[in-house]
């Protein structure tokens, strides 16, 4: 495959194996809950093995790449720390006088920005819908479904074993969490249509064609 002004170098893709491995290692050494690390961090490992199965054939965006290997170095942070307590995010907490710790609600936002991109550019390259309004509807409806189904997930494992319900649902007593948590992956599709499509764009027309 050529490379062209926008697409991966075989650094950059070095770069993103080096920061994913690294974070990864220091996730899974001592946290804070086995069973929780699994539930949390399985999505991006599973992400990983998609995006090393599908490079040669179907090579994405630098933008795609950099957004993926970001949700899943929260995804890593929260399975070690568990979502409610994140050192960080505890202390804007107490900053800030709020009445949890919101390193969930970062983790939710990213799951509209990162799926939206994904799809986004799914649809574009393979022609899938015409229309950017169409496309934009339908990317929102994804995002929404892939919340959806992820609350639902994160319900049955809760069930499956109540010792780690509360650090894997992460909810800290407020009732309405659900719906907060599809709340900001909403808000994360709507941020990433409006703020990253002329990007986006430019990095599409600059990709060779798939094989």
């Amino acid at each position: 495959m050529v490379a062209t002004a926008h697409s991966p170098k075989p650094l950059s893709i070095l770069l993103w194996i080096a920061i994913y491995s690294t974070v990864l290692i220091w996730s899974i050494i001592a946290p804070k809950d086995g069973l929780t690390w699994v539930l949390e961090a399985t999505p991006a490992l599973i992400a990983a093995l998609l995006l090393a199965a599908t490079y040669r054939q179907f090579q994405l965006t630098p933008l795609t790449y950099q957004l993926i290997l970001f949700h899943c170095l929260i995804l890593f942070v929260g399975a070690h720390y568990t979502y409610a307590e994140v050192p960080l995010f505890t202390e804007l907490q107490h900053w800030l006088g709020t009445a949890r710790n919101d390193y969930d609600k970062l983790g939710h936002f990213a799951q509209g920005v990162v799926p939206a991109i994904v799809a986004r550019e799914i649809i574009i390259r393979l022609q899938v819908i015409r229309g950017e309004a169409w496309q934009a509807f339908f990317i929102l409806c994804f995002v929404l479904a892939v919340s959806a189904t992820y609350e639902l997930l994160e319900w049955a494992a809760a069930l499956l074993s109540e010792e780690a319900a509360e650090a894997f649902l992460g909810t800290q007593g407020y009732e309405w969490d659900t719906q907060s948590d599809m709340f900001w992956a909403l808000s994360g599709a709507i941020f990433a249509l409006l703020f990253l499509s002329r990007l986006h764009n430019r990095q599409l027309a600059a990709l060779p064609p798939s094989n």
